[in-house]
């Protein structure tokens, strides 16, 4: 889905005008400038001046600005649509049999891609109307309903790309429910299982990579179409800012900016940007808000285009 770039822009011009000052601190020696959704514990948007422009109270775990400026994300255990006013517009609720909703990503459909985790852990494609068009269970190998799985997405062919976390896994599933592939994150390179090595947000590039985002072990991996690593990040390359990396996005120019979750070190970044050789070109800076999640709307005035 594209997002329509004038009226973004314009939408975030008007929201500065009663922009929270002081949230954080961007810094980039090369002058970059990012406004951002973050998702975490405070659920914000950031504009390129690193004040919040809209904000809704409560933690969140997924979420996207959409082409009509309107934000849908996960929050309380729903998948929410809200206005710039705070409306809420659309809404699906968590079923009753399972305990956390975490995914939520709108298609080209116009339905809305969701994730549940417990008793029943499974991918819903959930319509405007709110009846789910498409149920997949989901194999996640564990009963531990808050390790079963997080941030999945849909790919161009029709399947799903779903990490688990406690299975080193990347599975693709069919709408059926069928594994059709699957990338093991607990290869040697990466440290094995004793590395925990346990894979969070999974993206499928345009070269038709994947991007991996494996929190507890503090890598950043891209595997080729047979699951063969050909890039990784560790602390080593990026100076120690990996604190349980879980949000990620690919930018437009081929660097990535990714979440570090876990960062309780106030002079260190919760979020930050990366180029393929392992050089941080950008950082954001918060002394208390934890990065889960992160849209990625402009940078220097130039919208980053799809929505990863």
């Amino acid at each position: 889905m594209k997002v329509h770039l004038a009226s973004l822009l314009l939408l975030l011009a008007a929201a500065t005008a009663c922009a929270e000052p002081n949230f954080g601190e961007q810094r980039s020696t090369s002058g970059i400038r990012h406004s951002f959704l973050l998702c975490g514990s405070r659920s914000v948007i950031v504009d390129e001046g690193s004040r919040v422009v809209w904000e809704s109270k409560g933690a969140s775990r997924d979420g996207f600005v959409l082409a009509n400026g309107n934000i849908l994300i996960s929050q309380h255990n729903l998948a929410r649509e809200l206005t710039r006013e705070g409306k809420e517009v659309w809404v699906y609720p968590l079923s009753k049999e399972n305990k956390e909703l975490g995914t939520v990503v709108r298609l080209e459909s116009g339905n809305t891609l969701v994730v549940e985790r417990g008793a029943k852990p499974q991918l819903l494609e959930v319509a405007p109307d709110g009846t789910v068009a498409i149920r997949v269970p989901l194999q996640p190998e564990t009963d531990n309903a808050h390790m079963q799985t997080r941030q999945a997405r849909k790919l161009a062919n029709g399947n799903y790309l779903v990490p688990h976390l406690l299975a080193f896994a990347v599975k693709e599933y069919a709408p059926d429910g069928t594994v059709v592939n699957t990338f093991r994150t607990d290869l040697p390179e990466l440290g094995g299982r004793e590395a925990e090595v346990w894979p969070f947000t999974a993206i499928r590039l345009e070269d038709g990579n994947t991007l991996v985002t494996l929190t507890h072990g503090n890598r950043v991996v891209e595997f080729d179409a047979g699951g063969k690593v050909v890039w990784k990040l560790t602390n080593e390359e990026v100076g120690g800012r990996f604190a349980d990396p879980c949000g990620a996005q690919r930018l437009a120019n081929g660097n990535t900016v990714i979440c570090s979750y876990g960062q309780k070190d106030a002079t260190r970044p919760r979020l930050f940007e990366v180029t393929r050789s392992g050089e941080v070109v950008w950082e954001f800076f918060h002394p208390e808000a934890k990065a889960h999640e992160v849209h990625v709307i402009t940078t220097n005035g130039k919208p980053e285009g799809a929505m990863k």
